[in-house]
Order: structure tokens, then sequence, then C-alpha cells
């Protein structure tokens, strides 16, 4: 990939997850020279620029003097690496050094292309600075983190490289690279920017679009097992209150439904009048999830095109202005967005399971085990699935709506950004453990059926019973909770869902012209 002044989701994720490299186009190498010029120019003057020739923070009316200029930077990253906590992992450092790096090729930063070059070097070779989760609030950016990363251009602090955590001036000399000595204004703009947070942004939002479609799989999987209404995800019905999310996950619940034969197996002779909300309001549940990912794709969007950092240079002009495009509050409020709207969809997908579970619900076997009281079936599942939910109901608590001053209040109002990306990585993954849990029941439910479910449904079904068997009696399936998790994680499972060619004439498409309601009993 060729790294000039955009970067696209997609671009980041076949970087950062599949290893793609990256080298830096003539327009940026040329956008960072200028910027680093006007930076020379104010290292031969006595005029005091902010973090250029001054401190920083409370530090800021310290004039340095030019012969100290190496060294304020060099204080700068040691003192800033102070982070605490387990170690991010690779995927997200490697996030980090590619937005920093993309961050610094548009011109406004005055670091020299060397820099630049370096970061790219270890992203390119898959060595990654090892980053303390932990320190950052927010703004000014992710100081601790950063300062981190910058260590390892430095050639100090450790670098995992080929599974191990080395020295990094080992792994430095072992790859060929040379530590940089840091110039005028160059630690700052290395530490100034939300790259923590907007990488952790990145890869939830990625897995979040395949956890939705993925929770609209399970959804009419469940719906299929409880012999559970098409009628409220039919175009017309939603088209009443046409929010695009909405819209759109009933449009994807009717093609997963498609040529179904449970359905018209209970067109008379069902005495339910209406399926529980769990069932009958997924367009607008999850629809309302479909539309804060939008949101944050738009917001990250920008990010990824944007100078984070501080002072900022104008070539043109040769004007330095102090800002604040390092606060990290755009994403923290997004970030704190979407983890209740990923939340939710865990919410809604275990009271599915309570659905599937529950005899006086579903008209199964009581947690789905044909020998009751002997087994215990899928009884446990459920209290895993309402711990994780729980556990989200703490996680997607607002960190955006917390504040504490730092820097003797010359920065009086922080982000907590990085608290709240944070979260949302972790309330991904819960929720894609609870929609394997959902999955594996629903997938349970449908062998008490006697009929083939709609097209998308049938073929993931078919695909988890290729690694998931029938449960006879209980047995150890932890294995196969992680195995479907790893399955969901990957969007292979939603791939199988998806790939599935749609028939015609089928009753989904009927029902969407009005000449097959599917239930002619007085549900509605």
């Amino acid at each position: 990939m060729i790294l000039d002044n955009t970067l696209t989701l997609p671009q980041f994720i076949s970087v950062v997850r599949h290893g793609e490299k990256v080298e830096l186009s003539d327009a940026a190498r040329q956008r960072i020279e200028k910027a680093r010029a006007v930076i020379e120019q104010i290292v031969e003057g006595d005029t005091a620029i902010y973090g250029v020739n001054t401190g920083f923070g409370k530090f800021e009316n310290v004039q340095i003097d030019p012969s100290q200029l190496a060294q304020l930077q060099y204080n700068l990253i040691v003192s800033h690496a102070i982070g605490v906590g387990e170690a991010l992992p690779a995927e997200v450092v490697r996030g980090m050094l590619l937005l920093r790096a993309q961050s610094l090729s548009l011109g406004h930063s005055g670091v020299r292309v060397e820099v630049v070059e370096l970061l790219l070097s270890l992203l390119n070779a898959g060595a990654h600075p090892v980053i303390p989760a932990q320190g950052s609030v927010g703004a000014s950016g992710d100081l601790a983190p950063l300062a981190h990363l910058a260590l390892g251009l430095i050639g100090l602090g450790e670098i995992e490289y080929q599974g191990q955590v080395r020295p990094a001036a080992d792994v430095l000399g072992e790859l060929g690279l040379r530590p940089v000595t840091l110039q005028a204004k160059e630690g700052l703009a290395l530490i100034n920017g939300t790259q923590l947070m907007g990488s952790l942004l990145a890869l939830a939002l990625h897995d979040a679009r395949t956890l939705l479609g993925t929770a609209n799989l399970a959804a009419a999987m469940t719906v299929e097992a409880r012999y559970g209404s098409h009628r409220p995800f039919q175009s017309d019905v939603v088209g009443l209150r046409p929010h695009p999310g909405a819209v759109e996950v009933a449009r994807e619940l009717r093609e997963f439904l498609a040529g179904s034969e449970i359905a018209p197996s209970h067109l008379t002779g069902d005495g339910k009048v209406q399926d529980a909300y769990s069932l009958r309001a997924v367009p607008q549940v999850h629809g309302a999830t479909w539309d804060a990912i939008a949101q944050a794709e738009r917001v990250l969007a920008v990010e990824f095109v944007s100078v984070t950092d501080n002072p900022l240079i104008f070539p043109e002009t040769g004007e330095v202005v102090s800002g604040g495009n390092f606060h990290g509050q755009p994403l923290a409020v997004t970030i704190d967005a979407l983890k209740v709207a990923v939340a939710e969809l865990g919410s809604i997908s275990e009271r599915r399971t309570e659905q599937l579970l529950n005899p006086a619900l579903s008209g199964l076997p009581a947690f789905l085990t044909p020998q009751g009281g002997l087994n215990s079936g899928f009884m446990i599942a459920q209290y895993t699935s309402a711990a994780l939910v729980s556990e989200n109901k703490v996680l997607a608590h607002p960190a955006s709506v917390d504040s504490i001053p730092t820097s003797a209040n010359q920065e009086d109002h922080v982000s907590m950004g990085a608290h709240a990306a944070r979260q949302l990585r972790a309330i991904v993954q819960n929720v894609q453990n609870v929609l394997a849990i959902e999955l594996m029941c629903a997938a349970q439910g449908l062998d008490f059926q006697k009929l083939r479910a709609g097209k998308g449904v049938q073929a993931a079904y078919e695909y988890i019973r290729s690694f998931v068997p029938h449960l006879e009696q209980d047995r150890y399936f932890r294995p196969e909770v992680l195995r479907l998790r790893e399955e969901i994680a990957s969007g292979e499972l939603l791939r199988v869902a998806q790939a599935v060619p749609l028939g015609t004439a089928t009753p989904a498409k009927l029902a969407d012209r009005g000449e097959n309601d599917l239930d002619t009993t007085s549900r509605h």
C-alpha cells in the first residue's frame, strides 16, 4: 500500500491484520520535508515556539537553549513512557504504527522523513514496540502509550519480534535499522495524537460490522427454531418507520429466511398472537446498532485523514499554531455510543437464548436436552451468556463523561477515550461469545425440527454441525463455544450464510409483495 493522504478501513485491516506492506508516496515525502523546513528555520531563530524550543505542558514558558533541543526530545519520550498494565495486542500496536505514520505523512507535524520511514520499517518487519495498555487520559492524545511506541524508535524499551520480546536495540540491529536521534519537535509529534484510541476503534469497528451480520443470522436461526413469525421483517412493515439500520437488518433477515419450509408449516394451528420482542423487534434493535456503526465509520473516516498533534505547521505560510486537534473527544463520544450499541446485540441475544431454553416459551425440551434431569443440557450456557451481558453493562458506562485535570491544570479537560476504546474491544469479544452460545442453542433447537430452515440459516446450521455435534447427553462443550466464537470473529460463519444464492418465489419474497403473510393466524 502506498501511504499518501488517504486511508480507508479496509486498507487499515489489510495492513494491520494481513501484513500488507506500506511505503510512503513521493507526495507524502515532499509534504513532510516542507513542514520540516519550517522547524529548521525556527531552530535557527530565537522565537519561542511551544514544543520546538520550549518545555511542555506547565513548562511551556521555559525556553530551551538550541544546544539542548535533542536532549529535550529524548527527555520527553523517556519521562512520558510510564504506562502500566498488560501489553497491548500486536494488532493494536500495528494499527498505532500505521496511524501515526499516516498522520505525520500529511505534512503538518515537522518531523524528518526518516522518522516516518522507521515507523513503517517496524510495521513492515512485524516488529512491535511493547506498549502498556494503561496510562492515557485521551487529551494531548495518548501520551504515555505513544511514548512507549517512540521508545522503540530511539532504541529503548522492548520490541516483540517473531514471538519474542527483546530489547529494542537488539531487534533494530537484527533488522539492520538504526535508532533515530530525535531532533526539534519530533518527540512531541510522535506522542501527541489519538492513535491508540483510533487503532482500537478501527479494529473494533471492523469486528462490530461482522458481529452485527452474525447477530442477524443468529436471530434468524432462533426465529426458525422457535417457530417465530417472519411477518415483522416484511419491507412494508419496517418501511413505516424506515430508519436505515432497521431497513437493512430486515432485508438481511429476509435473505437468511428465504425458502423456509418451517414458516409455512405453522400457517394454521399456531395459537400464539405475537412473538416476544427479542424475536419480533430484531430490525429495530439490531438496526439501531447498524446506525451507530455507520456513524462511527463516518467519524473514523475523518480521523484517518487528520493531523492530531500540536503545534501544527503550515508550510505555505510558515505559521506554527497551537490548537486542540490532539483532544480525543470526537472519538471518545463516538466510542461510548458504539459500546452501548454493540452491548445491546448481546443483551437481546441472551434473551433469545432464554426463548430457546425455556420450555414454557419455546415448546422445545427444557434446556434443549431430550433427557432432562439426568442431563442439564444448555442450562449453564445461558448463565455464561447472562454473566457476559451483565459485565457489558459495566463496560458500556460512558467513559467520556469523566474528566480529571492533568499537568497542573494546563490540561484541564480530558476525554478518557482510551478507556472507552479498551472497553469497546472487551464488549465486542464478550458479544462474540454470547452469540456463539445463542447459535449453538439455536442449532440444537433446529435439530428438533423436521423441516429445512431458510436457505441462509440452513447453510449456517449445517456448517455449525460440521464441528459442533448434536447434544444428546451432557458433554464438555466449552471448546465448541470457543471454536464457534472463532468462526464468528473471522467472519467465516457469516460468509457461509451469505453465500447461499436466493431462490425465486420463496415465501419470504412473496411476503414482501403482500401475497403470502406466512402466518395467517392472528399473530401480527
